[in-house]
């Protein structure tokens, strides 16, 4: 039953995130749990043997043989980097938290790599991302097409001052 829960979200996943947890208090397990369940990352606590089964034949297969010690695995199901944000946003608060590696399209990343995914923007901010650079062409062609028009209204303008005068 895990093994087939865990298959079905690595199929899914964007990302997984694998960190050691050993000495880390309940309240602070808890706390992560309730912020994964907020962030969609699947956050599970699993022998390494059953997340070997679960991932055979996965995007994370490659992690096989990575899978030492109490593990805790948190898959992003939103985007490639809420997993990781999620552990490095809790290894602030919490020192016992290690991440051990990652894994990302089929690739295991060493932990170090944590940082560059937890600052890939969420899917709303690269939709914002993408709107911004591709209006801004269009504003500036706008602003060139009106410049002929305020120029000939600036210079009757102070024509008309001119005469005044």
């Amino acid at each position: 039953a895990v093994v087939s829960e865990i298959a079905k979200v690595a199929e899914i996943a964007h990302s997984l995130v694998a960190a050691e947890y050993r000495g880390s208090s309940v309240d602070a397990m808890t706390a992560m749990r309730a912020d994964a369940r907020k962030t969609g990352v699947y956050l599970k606590v699993v022998k390494n043997t059953l997340v070997r089964r679960a991932v055979k034949n996965t995007d994370y297969e490659c992690i096989s043989d990575a899978l030492v010690g109490p593990l805790l695995y948190a898959f992003s199901q939103e985007d490639p980097g809420c997993a990781a944000r999620l552990i490095k946003d809790h290894i602030k608060e919490n020192d016992k938290l290690e991440v051990k590696f990652l894994a990302v399209g089929g690739q295991m990343l060493p932990a170090s790599e944590l940082i560059r995914l937890a600052s890939l923007p969420t899917k709303d901010q690269a939709i914002a991302m993408l709107m911004g650079v591709m209006k801004a062409p269009i504003e500036k062609l706008a602003r060139t097409l009106k410049e002929p028009h305020a120029k000939l209204t600036r210079t009757i303008a102070a024509i008309k001052e001119q005469k005044a005068a």
